[in-house]
């Protein structure tokens, strides 16, 4: 038998326990401080094994009478911990579909399940060069997109981040247990080195450290992440490992939790990129401020192949698998009906339908969009609070960690 704090539990592998009288058992029940695992017992219940508290009682762990139990999928975990999303996304270029896939879309479903703290990662941003004016004002067009998407800052902390100045103090804590070869192997880092000839600093090779500080900040457990963000999720587990491997429990480890579809939207001229916000192409994107026309222009001239079979093939028909799934999330339909749906239907009606699903599911956000720009003083009460409301609990944490380090700090 083997015990799990809750916060060190490797939800990505299956826990089977077995004992001799009761074979595998079938069911995991998780809370804050324990984790119990049921078995099948003789007669009409389920007997149940607590791994934490009745382990102390029984040494061997086995029958401790009848238990109620639940079992939960990873996104409905009852979980009391935060989950927190460090997020590039407050740049002068406009945020694309993929971001709403990938990204926002899964913070409002979880909102109403987890404490959940969103921030809008505008430090991040600086790693690249940007016109300040335009940084301000993309800054709070994203917190309306936010806002507008069906975040709502009374079920969640929203706030920027530069506004809690935390996260840069915990970085630099942080880049004392960070090695460069970790960093150095980075793929965005070797990608926008590559982007940014003229402007390869520090702060683009450190960003996966400042984005570990935006999580460990909070004792979040879960992060909810596009498939592009899997690599700095690992080393942000790494750091936090290795800090609590170092100075004693401190830090929550993570995890990355990504969505089976829709993770990663994949660029409308090219298959095999990502569709990214910063693409020469203007065509290779949606964004989510594009009107209906620009949006259905854009799909019309989405490169697909030759076969004209609509299927879900990745690896052979790439251009139709990516427009399935976007035809997915935006219809609310799976990949399989979709399948069924255009079976025998043409790649232009295919991607007209396709068009009209994304113009169709983006017209109201982009309407509240509208109307919530128009009330700024809403807009900053909202960021305001919000700071506020990080800021303690990321004071909370970095004084744990100051300690932990042995920093001095006198008593108040």
């Amino acid at each position: 038998y083997r015990h799990y704090p809750i916060q060190d539990y490797p939800y990505n592998i299956p826990l089977i326990v077995s004992d001799e009288g009761y074979g595998k058992n079938e069911y995991i029940e998780t809370s804050r401080s324990l984790v119990v695992v049921t078995a099948p017992g003789p007669g009409s219940g389920k007997m149940a094994t607590c791994l934490s508290q009745l382990y102390h009682e029984q040494k061997r762990g086995v029958a401790a009478g009848y238990a109620k139990f639940e079992t939960f999928p990873i996104w409905n975990l009852p979980l009391k911990h935060p989950v927190n999303l460090a997020y590039e996304a407050a740049t002068a270029d406009l945020p694309t579909i993929g971001n709403y896939v990938g990204a926002i879309n899964n913070f409002v479903k979880l909102q109403d399940e987890y404490n959940c703290i969103y921030s809008i990662a505008d430090l991040h941003c600086l790693t690249v060069k940007q016109d300040p004016q335009k940084l301000r004002k993309a800054t709070l067009e994203l917190m309306a997109l936010y806002l507008a998407c069906g975040i709502d800052p009374e079920k969640c902390i929203m706030f920027i981040q530069s506004h809690v100045p935390e996260h840069a103090e915990l970085t630099w804590i942080l880049n004392t247990v960070t090695y460069p070869g970790e960093l150095n192997r980075m793929t965005q880092f070797k990608d926008k080195s590559r982007s940014h000839v003229d402007n390869v600093n520090m702060g683009l090779m450190d960003y996966p450290v400042l984005m570990a500080s935006d999580i460990l900040l909070y004792n979040t457990a879960v992060v909810p992440v596009g498939a592009d963000q899997k690599q700095h999720i690992e080393l942000t587990r790494d750091i936090a490992i290795r800090f609590n491997s170092r100075y004693g429990e401190t830090f929550t480890v993570p995890e990355g939790v990504f969505p089976k579809y829709g993770a990663k939207i994949m660029s409308l001229a090219d298959s095999t990129k990502k569709m990214s916000k910063s693409d020469d192409n203007v065509n290779a994107y949606i964004s989510l401020y594009d009107d209906t026309d620009t949006i259905i222009r854009k799909f019309k001239k989405a490169v697909t192949d030759s076969d004209n079979k609509i299927v879900f093939d990745v690896e052979n028909k790439g251009g139709i698998s990516n427009l399935l799934t976007i035809y997915s999330v935006f219809s609310g339909i799976s990949i399989e009906e979709a399948c069924k749906l255009f079976d025998g239907k043409g790649y232009g009606e295919f991607k007209l339908k396709v068009g009209e699903a994304v113009a169709e599911g983006l017209k109201p956000i982009s309407e509240k969009r509208e109307k919530l720009m128009a009330d700024k003083q809403y807009l900053n009460d909202i960021i305001i609070k919000g700071g506020e409301n990080a800021r303690r609990l990321a004071y909370k944490m970095l004084r744990k960690v100051y300690k932990k380090v042995g920093l001095y700090r006198p008593e108040v």
